[in-house]
């Protein structure tokens, strides 16, 4: 068991650690070729002008509220979805799996003939009368783009945790007199926390550094946290500014993955004799 530790220790610093140094020294290196190092913190002070810091704000703020219409959309769906039967489960999850096997780009490429002014939307509305409505290169697609696409992330990990839930603590509940609402909310909702808390990490992190949606679907209207650090990398040049992006990128993630897991230790049992109200028993 101990060579397997050094075999993970290694894969760890060839894959992780050497890349996040490699990103950490061209964000610090004032000049354009790495071997040419002059350590300054110009790239970093770049980034806190006004303009990009309202391209970081528009990021937050859109990955935010993707994730937001992702838990709403998501825990509903994953807890209807634990009602069924076992192998009705299984094939309503699969539903949600098959069009992560596809290649993400293509699945982006799919909603340009869905949402076009000609595509399939827009015409199924023709028929009853509607449209043609604008919905292409603009806001509401991008953000389809982001449900679509990240919609299985939130799902998965509250179904799972859901899954979980043993059913003596639902039966205790309404034994002490909770209606349906009082159980989901004392038991079903607390319980269910940790995977929201996973389900809005897995969703947040990749909304929030995304560039191809913005691409395609925004028609590049839409000026993201991602877009900004590919042009750095693919069209000007700037290696040491994309990294220091990518860097301050990293730190967010990271603060996103750390914080919920401050609050997990601080919240209380959600069966609790003395908070539930009793109805007389005939």
């Amino acid at each position: 068991m101990k060579k397997y530790s050094y075999i993970y220790g290694l894969w760890g610093i060839v894959f992780i650690v050497f890349p996040l140094a490699l990103i950490l020294a061209y964000s610090l290196n004032g000049n354009r070729e790495i071997l040419d190092f002059s350590c300054t913190l110009s790239n970093y002070s770049k980034f806190f002008e006004s303009l990009y810091l309202k391209v970081l704000l528009v990021s937050i703020g859109l990955a935010g509220l993707s994730t937001l219409l992702c838990l709403l959309i998501g825990y509903p769906l994953a807890y209807i979805i634990t009602k069924f039967k076992e192998n009705t489960r299984n094939n309503l999850i699969l539903i949600f799996i098959i069009p992560m096997w596809m290649n993400f780009l293509l699945r982006t490429y799919a909603w340009l003939s869905l949402l076009g002014r000609n595509g399939f939307i827009n015409k199924a509305f023709a028929l009853i009368g509607l449209g043609p409505f604008d919905i292409m290169f603009n806001m509401k697609a991008v953000m389809i783009g982001m449900v679509y696409n990240f919609l299985p992330f939130m799902v998965l990990p509250i179904y799972t945790i859901l899954l979980k839930i043993d059913k003596r603590l639902i039966e205790s509940a309404k034994d002490l007199g909770c209606n349906d609402m009082k159980v989901f909310l004392k038991v079903i909702f607390p319980l269910s926390l940790p995977g929201i808390y996973t389900g809005i990490t897995m969703v947040f992190i990749p909304a929030i550094s995304t560039f191809v949606i913005p691409n395609l679907l925004g028609g590049n209207n839409f000026y993201l946290i991602g877009n900004l650090i590919e042009k750095q990398f693919t069209f000007t040049g700037d290696w040491g500014f994309g990294s220091a992006v990518s860097f301050i990128l990293i730190i967010i993630m990271f603060l996103v993955m750390v914080i919920p897991g401050l609050f997990k230790g601080k919240r209380k049992s959600p069966l609790r004799e003395e908070e539930f109200e009793y109805e007389e028993i005939d």
